[in-house]
């Protein structure tokens, strides 16, 4: 199938189907790390971090990164606009036609079936998040990256602390951003 073609399609597939925002991305964004050259799972656990600090959903900055990564300037702009496309035509649809379904018994039951496979979604990719950055692969197999999971430890416990929990994500992002270079040294 021909580059392009290929990048729309699955950009337009997650964006149809990827209901949640940019968490439920993520496992359609693991499989395309799986299937094509577009990005690695360790790009992809680099650019979740940069999206999470940076303006702009995971999904959006990924499809773009594929994208011009694949493509150059055309291929950011397919790959995005591919993404985007479908969440428009469905907000367009459901604003114009929802206040005579929202009290639809069928609507609600399928909204009641979609919100806990979007819980699922996103707990998986969790999980394969927290491999992608608490282990590392060596001969042999995975290894525990202590350092990574001592920060990741330090960082959950400050976060249940009362007066760190008012402290913005920016602080967090910058302070786990220090510890890596100190841990890196």
């Amino acid at each position: 199938m021909n580059q392009a073609l290929l990048l729309i399609f699955e950009f337009f597939k997650t964006g149809l189907f990827a209901i949640g925002g940019g968490p439920a991305t993520i496992p359609f964004l693991m499989d395309m790390a799986e299937k094509y050259p577009w990005f690695t799972m360790q790009e992809l656990s680099d650019m979740i971090a940069i999206s999470e600090s940076t303006p702009g959903p995971i999904g959006i900055n990924m499809a773009t990164y594929a994208g011009f990564r694949s493509l150059g300037l055309f291929g950011g702009l397919v790959s995005t606009l591919s993404l985007v496309f479908p969440s428009v035509v469905i907000i367009i649809l459901i604003a114009k036609f929802l206040d005579g379904f929202q009290e639809n018994r069928i609507v609600k039951a399928v909204f009641a079936g979609i919100r806990p496979a979007v819980t699922a979604l996103i707990a998986v990719a969790v999980i394969q998040l927290i491999q992608v950055s608490l282990f590392t692969e060596e001969a042999g197999g995975s290894v525990f990256n202590y350092k990574s999971g001592a920060l990741c430890v330090i960082i959950f416990i400050l976060m249940q602390w009362k007066k760190t929990k008012k402290l913005h994500p920016v602080v967090w992002f910058l302070l786990a951003a220090a510890a890596g270079i100190l841990f890196q040294l």
